[in-house]
């Protein structure tokens, strides 16, 4: 049996003021997912979350503004019969903060009573959300 391909991402957690964590739904996917995206050649996992969270959300954040949360693996969302591992940070910011932009269709602020009704990715519903209200 061959091991799933790999996925390698950096995925920002952000969370504002009110608690609330942001999620993003990528044009043509079904699933909202945590900002991020796939390093860029010669990038560090940190400043790949901070260019993807500013491409996908307008959100601008330095990378000393990202707080390590660790590396989490589960099944890749959009990438059918893969593996996603994420490299996971950390951002707080005020309410009312980004909007959609690049490839992302919608943007939405959701508190723990809402991911039980929100399409989540695996990696978002199973180790990153409850990262967000730990």
């Amino acid at each position: 049996m061959t091991a799933a391909p790999v996925v390698h991402v950096s995925a920002a957690v952000v969370t504002d003021e009110s608690g609330r964590a942001l999620v993003v739904r990528k044009r043509g996917a079904t699933v909202f997912q945590q900002p991020g995206g796939k390093p860029d050649p010669g990038e560090s996992a940190v400043e790949a979350v901070a260019r993807e969270v500013r491409e996908e959300t307008g959100i601008l954040a330095d990378t000393a503004s990202f707080v390590p949360l660790g590396r989490y693996t589960d099944a890749a969302a959009n990438e059918p019969g893969h593996v996603v591992v994420a490299d996971a940070f950390a951002l707080r910011v005020a309410d009312g903060t980004g909007s959609p932009a690049g490839e992302i269709a919608e943007l939405r602020w959701i508190g723990p009573r809402e991911v039980a009704t929100t399409p989540l990715a695996p990696l978002s519903r199973n180790h990153l959300l409850p990262l967000a209200w730990a």
